[in-house]
């Protein structure tokens, strides 16, 4: 479960304490920040993950030395690349921590490192987290990779094995011209707020301001 930061570290503790009975893999980023983390860490017994505040090689010393996080979520966007995520899995395996494949709604060239990354790291104990089902086109060329029995097999092709489909790369930066960012971390019902913190209301396409898909 991920509550993307939005809760207070007592409604964190709370939460975790009451699902601890569930077999979830882990606690994702119930609050804000590494020391809210912590607090809530000592006092659930639930792995705690985090694709938010370890996400360079400066906080994960810095949760070895002061632990916070179980579980790291290696995201070749947050970490840079998979060169980095690598080395930061070697440095997690060393220390006896927890890493996963986070998910950050990628499209298929991103997807595709993520994909090698999974592949070659020794001491992924977790599945891969992906959001690419939600998805209902790609602009790589062959349209969206398929699952088959819940995963998606690695490309083998040259490079990352994909290529970029121009035509639709061209067709969808004309939607996003049209209708704007995508406001995943706003909400529509506020269109002049801007979070300081994460929140829970997320973009409803139920509300009248959301943008419309034609």
């Amino acid at each position: 479960y991920d509550p993307n930061a939005a809760l207070s570290v007592e409604e964190g503790i709370r939460f975790g304490q009451a699902i601890e009975d569930l077999r979830n893999d882990f606690l994702e980023d119930p609050t804000w920040g590494i020391n809210g983390m912590r607090r809530v860490r000592s006092m659930v017994r639930i792995p705690l993950a985090t694709n938010t505040v370890v996400v360079n090689f400066e906080q994960l010393a810095a949760n070895i030395l002061d632990p916070a996080i179980d579980v790291i979520l290696l995201d070749t966007t947050f970490w840079g690349g998979i060169r980095p995520c690598i080395k930061a899995a070697g440095v997690c395996e060393t220390f006896q921590y927890g890493i996963a494949v986070h998910s950050s709604g990628e499209l298929g060239i991103q997807l595709a490192t993520m994909l090698h990354l999974g592949a070659v790291v020794p001491n992924l104990a977790f599945s891969a987290d992906a959001h690419y089902h939600h998805l209902t086109d790609d602009i790589i060329v062959g349209g969206p990779m398929r699952y088959e029995n819940g995963a998606i097999r690695v490309p083998n092709s040259p490079g990352l094995g994909v290529q970029l489909d121009r035509e639709k790369l061209r067709q969808y930066s004309e939607l996003y011209r049209e209708l704007g960012g995508y406001t995943y971390d706003r909400d529509p019902g506020r269109p002049d707020w801007f979070a300081l913190v994460p929140n829970e209301r997320w973009a409803d396409p139920s509300v009248s301001l959301s943008p419309k898909l034609q």
